[in-house]
């Protein structure tokens, strides 16, 4: 290849665009954060550290990444703009330097049971491709493949006007052929309802017969039948006559007038299915979701077999393989199916395919499969999924965003992960972290810790400088970098056992395993494993277990954590016996609302293509109820001043005296023993971070019936500091005589359980064995797994 001769004329100096190295933030006051004023280098490692909740996320994502967003997002014109979010400016002075920013943050992917791993990194699409070129017999385009694309055919005729009264009727026929299988609709599983659960055939509806969440009697969705007309509303159900039967569970939507209003009318069972059946069952709210197990049985598709493909897709093929076999392989295994591919046609394609599966298995995702449903990845898997599209990306000068990408995994995989970041950084990106692991911590270019405390106690920068200068500067993360838990000397003895026995579910192989009772049992492993198939899938959720996974709390503005905890129902229920009024006037999203503001405390500007504005209401000054409502007190306090208190003042307050509320000072005890003190009743759930939520949803669960805990990796989002104080928590819950079992990849939670259970040896179909089962002591002794190597490691053995 011939080059061009160049002549360096450079001047000895540096040039001026190459002063542009740092993103220069001045006086961020997003959230929590106090005037912070920072100077982040470009192209480097930054991390940023701090407790939970000092406002690591408010810098990075909600002020550098955000306004790098709105700066994109207004490069566009006014017509594209309409249609796209309007972002608010973050609070901020001056933010000189930014670029293009990419934030691949913990949000679970897309729950819709048609949403895969295969169609949310493009790889479905390009088998898809793949097998509509290759595939024999031939069947079609690419859409002959696709589950989400149904088979339509359609025919019929038009009439031509060609002037001086000729015209002419011309037929025309359509088709589509597509790879949906028509009886689950793509969804490689089928529902059948359990009437009773639905509503009381014994009652009218006049009766309020329903036991479906959300039907209740003055409700829109119960009046749109009660007064649809179809039916005698003092008539029992189970009088119907098969026609009134028909149209109360099955009838297709009709247009209805109630009240001068047009509305639809819809049988049960199809409503049912449009609003709750189709969303993935992880992503439901959790009374929704125990409804759901309640009411309805989920079973493979008899006609696809569970792959969401029509026969036809299925009848296709290439060499032994049709495409949902190829889906349903581990994918490093069908990148070696790829890989054997040789065919000159397709080659583009083939490296693209080839690339995308490379990068699964390198990020430690190859024990995946594309027709895993990606509304069930965890948060690590998901954020690493996301990663995707970015390797291998001839991008430069961008700016990339990670919150905890070491979430979901084993000491093992994390140095897998720190090459990749600095693999980014390497081709000339800026690379900002927010983490809490050491190991991660340990590779950073340059480290920015926020502190001192959580909340109003938090918001500034204590350190920034390099990993040496933090240990050195005697902050709380400066002062636990170095922390190591140690071994137990003695363990608990069990109190009996949880016998599981032929254990199949997923990868796992015949797993036989008897779970110690009274004790700490931290279940471990590589990720992908197996150790969530065997923990959730095989341990019974009856009455006496609580089991506490990683669903994200869901939850607007107007959620808090007093509604949250279910703490505000006995706080109004006291505010209403001390004043002789109802319940329902001490709620800001209920008949105590200000009718300014709706109960909101803001009211929201629309300015069109630009971003809204949200101003104080003027009437309630922000505090979300009538004047009329703050007149009534408990304890000398009015219901504002009680969701403006933290968490430990509130506890005091309900505890003695006037305003004495069991009730309330029970779940406030359990915020404050999970380390939320500072956090205020009414804040918005939309302002905590992630390891504050993690607590939040702990502390709520603490409270319900059982004798076992099962919680996967409650350390999620937590700083080394709060790390102890969760095993303070955990050890006061086996020391009340119950019983714990941890899915966990700390390495502090490790060494201070009683048991350790150890899957792997690998992930995916390399492991589902249990490798060893024991005391941390022996665990370390015998060094005969990865893990028992990495707490050796830990712990200085």
């Amino acid at each position: 290849m011939s080059k061009a001769e160049t002549t360096d004329t450079r001047s000895p100096g540096p040039h001026v665009a190459d002063s542009h190295d740092v993103i220069r933030v001045h006086g961020a006051r997003e959230n929590n954060l106090r005037d912070v004023s920072i100077e982040i280098p470009k192209r480097r490692l930054t991390v940023f550290t701090g407790v939970s909740g000092s406002g690591k996320s408010s810098l990075v994502f909600d002020t550098i990444a955000a306004e790098s967003q709105r700066l994109i997002n207004e490069t566009y014109s006014a017509f594209l703009q309409g249609f796209m979010p309007n972002l608010a400016r973050p609070e901020v002075d001056v933010l000189d330097g930014l670029t293009t920013a990419i934030a691949v943050d913990q949000q679970r992917m897309g729950s819709d049971p048609r949403s895969t791993v295969g169609t949310a990194t493009d790889a479905n699409a390009m088998l898809r491709i793949l097998f509509s070129r290759l595939g024999t017999p031939h069947i079609g385009p690419p859409g002959a493949f696709s589950f989400n694309t149904a088979s339509v055919s359609a025919s019929g005729g038009f009439t031509v006007d060609r002037g001086a009264d000729k015209t002419r009727t011309e037929k025309v026929s359509f088709s589509r052929t597509g790879g949906m299988c028509t009886h689950c609709e793509g969804r490689g599983t089928v529902s059948d309802i359990d009437l009773t659960e639905l509503y009381d055939d014994s009652k009218s509806l006049s009766e309020d017969p329903f036991t479906i969440p959300t039907y209740t009697g003055d409700g829109w969705v119960v009046r749109v039948i009660t007064e649809s007309g179809f039916f005698d509303k003092e008539k029992p159900i189970r009088e119907y006559t098969k026609k009134e039967r028909h149209d109360f569970l099955y009838r297709e939507p009709v247009k209805v007038k109630i009240n001068g209003v047009n509305l639809t009318y819809e049988g049960l069972i199809p409503k049912l299915q449009k609003s709750f059946l189709s969303k993935d069952r992880e992503s439901m709210q959790p009374h929704i979701r125990a409804f759901v197990d309640r009411a309805v049985t989920f079973t493979r598709c008899p006609d696809c077999d569970g792959t969401r493909l029509s026969e036809l897709a299925r009848s296709s093929k290439i060499g032994e393989l049709n495409i949902a076999d190829a889906c349903a392989m581990e994918i490093r295994d069908l990148a070696e199916w790829v890989r054997g591919l040789d065919e000159p046609s397709v080659a583009p394609l083939l490296t693209k395919l080839r690339h995308t599966l490379d990068s699964f298995v390198e990020i430690g995702l190859g024990y995946l499969s594309l027709d895993r449903s990606s509304g069930t990845l965890s948060g690590g898997e998901a954020q690493r999924t996301k990663m995707i599209r970015h390797l291998g990306s001839s991008l430069t000068d961008v700016t990339y965003v990670f919150d905890e990408p070491s979430i979901g995994l084993h000491p093992h995989d994390i140095q897998r992960m720190n090459n990749l970041l600095l693999r980014l950084r390497d081709k000339g990106n800026t690379v900002l972290v927010v983490e809490h692991k050491p190991e991660t911590i340990a590779i950073a270019d340059h480290v920015v810790d926020l502190g001192p405390g959580a909340g109003t106690a938090g918001g500034t920068v204590c350190f920034e400088g390099t990993l040496e200068g933090l240990r050195a500067s005697g902050t709380v993360t400066g002062r636990h970098l170095d922390d190591r838990a140690k071994i137990k000397a003695t363990v608990r003895k069990p109190t009996g056992a949880l016998e599981i026995r032929g254990a199949s579910a997923n990868n796992l192989q015949g797993v036989d395993v008897d779970v110690p009772l009274g004790v700490l049992t931290v279940v471990t492993g590589v990720a992908g494993s197996g150790k969530s198939s065997l923990v959730h899938g095989s341990i019974p959720t009856d009455e006496g277990v609580v089991a506490i996974d990683q669903t994200p709390i869901r939850g607007s503005r107007r959620s808090n954590p007093a509604t949250y905890t279910g703490l505000a129902d006995p706080i109004r229920k006291a505010f209403a016996k001390a004043n002789g009024v109802k319940p329902a006037l001490f709620s800001a999203n209920s008949e105590g609302a200000c009718p300014t503001c709706n109960g909101a405390g803001v009211i929201y500007t629309d300015l069109a293509i630009m971003q809204s504005v949200a101003t104080p209401c003027e009437e309630c000054e922000g505090r979300r109820f009538e004047a009329s409502v703050l007149e009534y007190r408990l304890g000398g306090r009015d219901i504002s001043e009680v969701l403006a208190m933290p968490v430990t003042e509130a506890e005091e307050f309900f505890g003695t005296g006037e305003a004495r509320t069991p009730a309330a000072h029970r779940i406030l005890a359990r915020l404050a023993d999970v380390g939320l003190g500072y956090l205020t009743l009414g804040q918005p759930l939309t302002t905590l971070s992630g390891g504050e939520r993690q607590r939040l949803k702990l502390a709520t669960h603490m409270g319900e019936k059982g004798g076992v805990y099962v919680l996967d990796e409650p350390t999620t989002g937590l700083h080394l500091a709060d790390v102890e104080q969760l095993l303070g928590l955990l050890d006061r819950l086996v020391d009340s005589g119950k019983s714990v079992i941890v899915i966990e990849h700390h390495q502090a939670v490790m060494a201070h359980a009683d048991w350790i259970i150890d899957l792997g040896p690998g992930a995916g179909h390399d492991g589902g064995r249990i490798v060893f089962e024991g005391t941390p002591a022996d665990l370390v002794e015998a060094r005969s797994t990865l893990t028992g190597e990495h707490l050796a490691a830990y712990v200085g053995a």
